[in-house]
């Protein structure tokens, strides 16, 4: 069967998931009567959930004969390690541009990996259907963003479509017939070569993993394409590093090729196809697995280096172990390991002590990511605010500057720029209209200055400016940026809040807590509404006496409080404080003891 390999890139929440639910269904990869849920790709909860691509997964269609390899790819810049070791493994790309947005931070992102590699894009300017779009003003901007990467005459010369991938049609003209997506599986077909690796059949078997998974049978499961050769199940193989190291000897138990949505078995990979192998025990990402009579490795594509760094820790707190199973600092460092084995843009180093770990990587919404998915495993941490990381290049500290593209309301684009100009260090690159009353800010912001200000810039906004950000250079370093400006309501006892006492300090601030909810020395419980801490007592009831007269039973009503998802409260903490995290909970809490609980331990010794 002909074979192509393809990705499809694109900006998060332009449309990826969508369109290849609807290339599955029009293939004929599901049965007339079968349920399929929408985003059939995103299979992980979190996916689903928060309605983003965390993990790149492949899929494949059969279409007159030929055999497409699909990989879904993530959108979101903090997760753009995935796309990177992705792009490897296809001959093309299909990069899918909102017709209303048009080229976004992390469209730039991954198309300058895909011009690199020399992948000759499809361009498809999805939802013209909607009621702003503007299919020509994005198609001028993706040639403009092409001619700003370099890209050669070849890839200039793109071919584009209009298409609505809710709907499930695209065309080659705007006021195309509007059926089906036909168009595009042919202009894939036609325009994406065939692997090169086909000719290379009858040579020694070679192939880079660049996925690794687990199945509760199998073991170990490494994905990639097979470069050269052709593999059955039972041959033995062997697996090298980069550096050409000899890991492990093993026999494959297991080739499975992707087949719709489901991982099917085969007796036989051959040079050009994406598979999946089981059989290996310490072989990972980056590794090349191959016949024994090689000893070359085959090249990796280098992984763009981690920008922040956050220490995860046991939970020291006095609720401590009450929620989760997993709280040692063993267990702890054994699934961070795992998880950096097997996603390449995280790195994991132990701290002076062994009781806490320095992770470092690509921004706050993955390590968010992380940090959920443990929570849910059972474990209980404690997480440090986010670090930027330095570098020292040609003995002057650099730092790293992000690229920030802002849709707002125009009424609300000075409290923006003035954010960004002003303490927080960014320089403005572009401002103009988007229409529909609102304006595109496009600065570069030092990622230190962007710690814990989105909900600073969803509050300037009132909820409706959107926000996206990539990496962008590194920078000689920009001084001093301040931290929060506000200060935190401290808890000064232990026990059960009391109703009547955070009734009484809602004029102090703001809370992050309600009534009866367990609370220690040093938890935060609140923002004050000055800048500096404050001890207060959430425990302390009313004092009752037998006196009753008019006025002086006032109903206890209280604001409900704010509570932050796991990302904000990351966000928030300053550098003498720490999130508190457990299955059930979410909570802020001061690094140190306060000085009303210093005192009390000095009184008792």
């Amino acid at each position: 069967m002909d074979l192509r390999n393809i990705a499809i890139i694109a900006h998060v929440d332009h449309g990826k998931t969508t369109l290849v639910d609807e290339l599955l269904k029009q293939s004929g990869a599901f049965r007339e009567n079968q349920a399929v849920a929408e985003r059939a790709m995103d299979s992980n909860d979190l996916e689903r959930e928060r309605g983003i691509t965390i993990f790149a997964k492949p899929t494949s269609v059969e279409w007159k004969g030929t055999r497409i390899n699909i990989v879904d790819t993530p959108g979101h810049a903090d997760f753009g390690g995935e796309v990177e070791r992705i792009l490897s493994m296809v001959d093309g790309v299909v990069l899918l541009v909102d017709a209303a947005e048009g080229p976004m931070p992390q469209t730039k992102f991954v198309t300058s990996k895909a011009l690199a590699l020399g992948l000759r894009p499809i361009v498809v300017l999805n939802k013209v259907d909607k009621p702003d779009a503007e299919p020509d003003r994005a198609l001028d901007e993706v040639f403009d963003l092409f001619a700003n990467l370099d890209a050669n005459e070849d890839q200039l010369d793109f071919p584009h479509m209009y298409a609505s991938g809710r709907s499930g049609w695209a065309d080659h003209e705007l006021d195309g017939p509007r059926k089906d997506l036909h168009a595009l599986f042919n202009l894939i077909v036609n325009h994406v070569p065939r692997p090169k690796q086909i000719a290379k059949q009858d040579d020694d078997f070679r192939m880079l993993a660049t996925t690794l998974g687990a199945d509760p049978f199998v073991g170990r499961l490494l994905t990639g394409r097979v470069e050269s050769g052709r593999l059955k199940v039972g041959q033995t193989v062997q697996t090298l590093s980069r550096l050409g190291e000899k890991i492990e000897q093993f026999r494959v138990t297991r080739i499975q090729a992707f087949r719709g949505l489901a991982q099917q078995d085969i007796e036989e990979a051959l040079a050009g196809d994406i598979v999946s192998l089981a059989g290996m025990t310490k072989s990972t990402v980056a590794d090349t697995i191959c016949a024994l009579a090689v000893d070359e490795p085959l090249e990796a594509q280098p992984i763009d280096p981690p920008t922040i760094t956050v220490t995860f820790g046991i939970n020291d707190s006095p609720l401590a172990g009450r929620d989760g199973k997993k709280v040692q600092s063993r267990v702890i460092r054994e699934r961070l390991m795992k998880e950096a084995e097997s996603n390449v843009a995280i790195k994991v180093t132990d701290t002076p002590g062994g009781e806490a770990f320095e992770v470092a990587g690509r921004g706050e919404l993955q390590m968010g990511v992380l940090i959920e998915n443990m929570r849910r495993e059972g474990f209980e941490l404690s997480i440090s605010r986010p670090q930027v990381l330095f570098r020292e290049i040609d003995g002057t500290r650099h730092e790293p500057v992000e690229e920030v593209t802002i849709d707002v309301d125009d009424d609300y684009s000075g409290a923006v720029i003035e954010k960004l100009t002003g303490a927080r260090k960014g320089e403005l690159v572009e401002m103009k209209p988007a229409g529909s009353g609102k304006t595109r800010i496009i600065a570069h912001v030092p990622s230190r200055g962007l710690i814990g200000y989105h909900g600073e810039f969803l509050t300037d906004t009132r909820g409706t400016g959107v926000l996206n950000r990539v990496f962008h250079e590194w920078a000689p370093h920009k001084g001093e940026i301040p931290g929060r400006r506000a200060g935190v309501l401290i808890s000064m006892e232990n026990g059960t809040s009391v109703a009547y006492a955070l009734w009484n300090l809602e004029e102090r601030g703001k809370m992050f807590i309600g009534a009866q909810e367990p609370v220690y020395t040093g938890m935060i419980i609140g923002e004050h509404s000055r800048d500096n801490d404050l001890e207060v007592n959430p425990l302390k009831g009313k004092k009752l006496t037998n006196v009753r007269a008019s006025g002086t039973d006032d109903a206890v009503r209280l604001t409900p409080p704010t509570i932050m998802s796991l990302e904000q409260a990351i966000a928030y903490i300053d550098d003498d404080e720490l999130v508190e995290v457990t299955p059930n909970a979410v909570r802020l809490r001061k690094r140190y003891l306060v000085p009303h609980e210093r005192k009390r331990q000095a009184r008792a010794s």
